[in-house]
């Protein structure tokens, strides 16, 4: 499938659903590490870091709700420890939820809660549904196989079997970000840190899902390489219209990028809406010492 058609097909399916109906909603998303106490249980706790003083509990996120339309890019900031990273680790399954509710519109109608479908049905969530780019490629490579046998990887995961129809999608897409077409085939241990993260980029854009997930794509990179990375990323949205979750620590990378912002301090949201207003006009302390603390 060309990336033509992948786009007439996004086209025709975002004309088909209403699209001031949300993509991915969440409720009431909860990570704790630890039993909990009365205290914490209730909220009634005074913590550093999200852990409760008097158990050790951590909550790493708690009662996060937002909801996420087709095509749209939101973006999550906060600073190390603020819950960010587990925030979307949770919703791909990486890391199992204590409590909440995600649906999907376009899985059983957008009704069924994600977190308690069964092994089999997360799953075909992951593979069908949602493509994830981590911080470190080691997580989202295979660095062993060739940068055509991640694709492939990830088509196969997905019920696609045919190998020319697989070789010609991995073509496409590497030349898509730009990696050689005469180094597909070479595994990715043998690139830099950009070009990895392209392949990464590639990879989970191979069966072309509705959800994209980025954490931290850019930490550790290189300047100029961040730039490419982050245009890469905006192309990708503007011509295959992909909803993405943006989790960054980086304000620069957040104007960027995304469309809504919310930021996370201590496992919870403190203040959330359009980032322009968000950067220009912050309204919680937490959000104007970020603010500040980029100019």
């Amino acid at each position: 499938m060309t990336i033509a058609s992948l786009k007439e097909a996004s086209t025709a399916t975002a004309q088909a659903r209403h699209l001031d109906l949300p993509l991915l909603s969440v409720r009431n998303l909860t990570k704790k590490y630890g039993q909990g106490c009365t205290a914490c249980l209730e909220g009634i706790y005074s913590a550093q870091g999200g852990r409760c003083p008097d158990c050790g509990t951590v909550w790493a996120c708690r009662d996060i709700s937002f909801d996420l339309y087709p095509g749209e890019i939101l973006g999550v900031v906060g600073e190390s420890g603020s819950g960010k990273s587990t925030m979307v680790k949770c919703l791909y399954y990486d890391e199992e939820t204590t409590a909440g509710h995600m649906s999907i519109a376009t899985f059983k109608d957008g009704i069924s809660n994600l977190f308690n479908e069964s092994a089999q049905q997360k799953r075909y969530i992951r593979n069908h549904l949602m493509g994830m780019v981590y911080q470190n490629p080691y997580l989202g490579l295979r660095m062993g196989f060739s940068s055509s046998g991640n694709i492939a990887e990830k088509l196969i995961a997905a019920d696609h079997y045919h190998v020319g129809k697989i070789r010609s999608r991995a073509s496409e897409l590497l030349e898509k970000v730009e990696i050689p077409l005469q180094r597909m085939d070479e595994p990715p241990k043998n690139f830099s840190g950009g070009m990895q993260q392209r392949v990464q980029i590639s990879k989970a854009l191979a069966n072309n899902p509705p959800l994209l997930l980025l954490d931290e794509v850019t930490t550790g990179l290189d300047l100029s390489v961040q730039a490419k990375v982050l245009d890469l990323i905006r192309s990708i949205q503007r011509e295959l219209g992909v909803a993405m979750i943006v989790v960054s620590h980086d304000l620069g990378v957040i104007r960027m990028l995304s469309d809504r912002t919310m930021v996370l301090r201590q496992g919870q949201i403190v203040e959330h809406g359009l980032t322009d207003q968000i950067l220009e006009d912050p309204q919680h302390p937490y959000t104007q010492l970020l603010v500040h603390s980029l100019l």
